[in-house]
């Protein structure tokens, strides 16, 4: 009766075609899109966010360890999660110059970023990339309020236009850094010198979204005489 009145011929009544499946599958497919891409930027945000605070939490802890200890804490070199020393600062210091990890678990922080893990290179597991002075992280000589950092061992940091973000008068004495989403050192951070290491740090962009961040002796030493460590 109701295709009577519709002027339908029943013989004639049939499904989608292909084709018409086929548009319906795709405009399903553009709008689960720009969902989900807002959503990934969301996501990407909260990340940056996170590694960000966690910087910040690593940078209280190494003060609050030369604070305890008179010193900053030497790197990690181990790479293998098996030895007992993953984690662990290597001591007494060795290959000062030498661009280790963040020794994690002697600060009691977290091992990786919200990335799930800043891996540089193939060999590494994923951990912070971490670089002291040495002049700052003797294992036998404390450092007092006249320590300057060794000369030989510079930390300069720039932005990705080249501009210096530190002084040649009071380099930063140590700087730690997330390879962020991507998982590779950039930039500067992707070169590693000997002697005087040149970093970078800026904001997030289409090539370069490392985070790092740096220790500069003023605040170091204000924080020590605050805590009464210094005169």
């Amino acid at each position: 009766m109701i295709r009577k009145i519709l002027g339908v011929n029943a013989a004639k009544v049939r499904g989608f075609s292909l084709v018409e499946m086929a548009v319906v599958l795709v405009i399903l497919g553009l709008l689960i899109g720009s969902l989900v891409l807002p959503l990934s930027g969301q996501l990407d945000a909260k990340r940056y966010s996170e590694t960000r605070q966690e910087l910040e939490n690593i940078k209280s802890a190494l003060i609050g360890f030369a604070v305890l200890y008179g010193r900053l804490p030497c790197p990690s070199l181990i790479i293998d999660p098996t030895d007992v020393n993953y984690g662990v600062e290597i001591t007494p210091c060795t290959a000062l110059a030498a661009e280790g990890y963040l020794p994690w678990k002697t600060l009691g922080m977290s091992e990786t970023d919200a990335w799930n893990g800043s891996r540089i290179d193939a060999t590494s597991p994923g951990l912070w990339r971490y670089r002291v002075n040495s002049n700052f992280s003797s294992a036998t000589t404390l450092f007092t309020i006249n320590t300057a950092p060794n000369t030989g061992e510079n930390l300069i940091v720039r932005n990705t236009a080249g501009t210096n973000l530190t002084t040649t008068t009071e380099n930063p004495v140590a700087v730690v850094f997330s390879a962020g989403k991507n998982l590779v050192a950039e930039g500067e951070n992707a070169v590693f010198e000997a002697t005087n290491g040149l970093y970078q740090s800026d904001l997030p962009s289409t090539v370069f979204d490392d985070q790092l961040i740096w220790i500069g002796r003023p605040m170091l030493i204000s924080r020590m005489v605050a805590a009464g460590k210094l005169p």
